[in-house]
């Protein structure tokens, strides 16, 4: 079942924080993640967002676990949290239950 790492942040640090989407975009293809969304301008409907939103799909929860520990990762995070003020998490897809 798919799992998603799902992330929120603001950018404090532009320059910086621009060297991460080139970055991270490896260790994504290592681990097959698939970027679903990332946008900076999201139409907000109720409450206060922060300034990005990204979506990843991963086979499992596990895979995306292992892609936010791995150590291409790990090298390159400090590029999101030393720029940025957020949060990031990791969730199952949901399965309607039946009946």
């Amino acid at each position: 079942m798919p799992g998603y790492a799902i992330a929120q942040y603001t950018i404090h640090d532009p320059e910086t924080y621009a060297k991460y989407p080139s970055s991270v975009a490896p260790t994504l293809s290592q681990y097959g993640g698939k970027l679903l969304v990332a946008d900076h301008d999201c139409k907000v409907l109720e409450g206060n967002p922060y300034q990005v939103t990204i979506v990843i799909e991963f086979e499992s929860v596990e895979t995306a676990q292992r892609w936010y520990d791995s150590p291409e990762y790990r090298k390159i995070m400090h590029l999101r949290t030393s720029s940025t003020e957020g949060w990031i998490l990791i969730a199952p897809q949901f399965v309607i239950p039946q009946g």
